[in-house]
């Protein structure tokens, strides 16, 4: 038990890697690449704690290259000297696979140094950075690599992980016990971990350790002794629940209420209880199903706040978060958006809304013996106000009206301009 939980128990296939389905998905790009052997340079961008070195060890495993582990922030130039002297040497006949962690803590001169080696492919780099790679990493060594993004892991993702981690600690370290973990205390570490599955375990084996032997060699984890082993109260919002899903809905109700002090409210019990992807999400869809075309600038401003807050993490997150919540409680709201689109893929669904419009296709050329010569196409910038009447909707549905304009100042003065050019006035 020397070496820390996480490193015990760390994934060595894809299959027990948690999260990241847009990568190691059935299909997904790079679970395409380990499966074919061929290892590319690539740099793994992402936060602690979500996967970056378990997929970058596991890729090594099955390379035939010798391996290096270096980290960026202790490492220099002669390391790198030194792995480069074992080349083309009975030592690494075929290759390296350097693992260089932290890689924006590498200079100019120290990331140049890689550089010859990399495009000659007798050195293949796997660099993780916990910061964005086109800021801190040179244009050269980005040029000769493939940037995948890892993204936070939810709750639910560092839960699979602590299950994972508990059913291998009962059948090696804890072997001689009787694990009783009460599930809402296992939750609540996954909850307060910020996606971070090194900090969960780190959490989970503490309170192990401090846990005392019951009679017949029964070990209990409560819930008491996770909020002292995370320092966080525990709060009525388990996944298994409807807690979790009632602050949501009250939090999306009070902004499209247009209630400041309840949005900021809800968003203080979601914050307290770490739950930044929830938040993130839930802010997205307002701003676009809510807010709409009421104010369409929302959805950039909440965009701009959510991505500092995914940045920041917590506790600085909670500033733009506020912002975002506090915009969208006090701006015109409409949900014309959601039930213009709403009602198209109704009527998909329900009936033949037929062929495209001729002179709508991507036709080019007619071929001998067509009927009907030309596409016929009013190109509308070349007609007064850019604006010309002809048919865009299939023929079965062509008077079908999806859009209606709401009743806020932005979609009334659009519906104005456009009965003023279309002569609907």
């Amino acid at each position: 038990m020397d070496k820390p939980l996480a490193d015990r128990i760390r994934p060595v296939c894809i299959d027990d890697v948690v999260g990241q389905e847009h990568l190691l998905g059935e299909g997904k790009i790079l679970l395409n690449i380990i499966k074919n052997g061929e290892t590319p340079n690539m740099i793994f961008y992402g936060p602690s704690g979500v996967g970056k070195t378990t997929v970058a060890n596991i890729i090594a495993a099955q390379t035939g290259k010798k391996l290096y582990r270096l980290n960026a922030t202790t490492a220099s130039v002669s390391d790198i000297k030194e792995i480069i002297a074992s080349l083309d040497s009975f030592i690494a006949p075929d290759g390296v696979l350097l693992y260089l962690d932290e890689i924006q803590h590498f200079n100019k001169k120290q990331q140049q140094s890689l550089l010859e080696f990399m495009e000659n492919g007798k050195i293949t780099v796997i660099a993780s950075t916990t910061e964005n790679p086109y800021f801190y990493i040179y244009n050269a060594v980005l040029s000769r690599s493939i940037v995948f993004e890892f993204k936070p892991l939810t709750a639910d993702d560092v839960m699979s992980a602590l299950e994972r981690a508990v059913k291998a600690l009962e059948e090696s370290d804890y072997a001689a016990y009787t694990l009783e973990i009460e599930r809402d205390a296992l939750y609540h570490i996954a909850q307060t971990s910020g996606g971070d599955v090194r900090k969960a375990l780190n959490v989970l084996e503490a309170c192990l350790l401090s846990a005392r032997v019951g009679d017949n060699n029964i070990l209990r984890l409560t819930t008491d002794t996770a909020e002292q082993a995370t320092q966080k109260k525990v709060l009525k919002y388990d996944k298994d629940g409807d807690s979790h899903y009632d602050i949501l809905s009250a939090f999306q109700k009070s902004v499209r209420g247009s209630d400041p002090n309840a949005a900021v409210h809800y968003l203080a019990r979601l914050i307290a209880a770490d739950d930044l992807q929830s938040i993130c999400r839930r802010l997205l869809v307002m701003a676009a199903g809510g807010i709409g075309l009421g104010y369409p600038q929302a959805i950039t401003v909440v965009k701009s706040c959510v991505d500092s807050a995914l940045q920041l993490g917590f506790p600085e997150a909670r500033i733009p978060l506020a912002e975002a919540a506090l915009l969208l409680a006090t701006a015109p709201k409409s949900n014309s958006a959601i039930n213009a689109i709403d009602a198209a893929l109704a009527d998909l669904e329900r009936r033949d809304t037929g062929s495209i419009p001729r002179q709508l296709q991507n036709k080019h050329y007619d071929g001998v013996g067509n009927e009907i010569i030309g596409q016929h196409y009013l190109y509308p910038h070349n007609y007064p106000n850019h604006y010309v009447r002809q048919q865009y909707l299939p023929d079965n549905i062509k008077n079908e009206k999806y859009y209606e304009y709401g009743d806020n100042k932005a979609e009334r003065s659009a519906m104005e301009y456009w009965k003023k050019i279309k002569g609907d006035i």
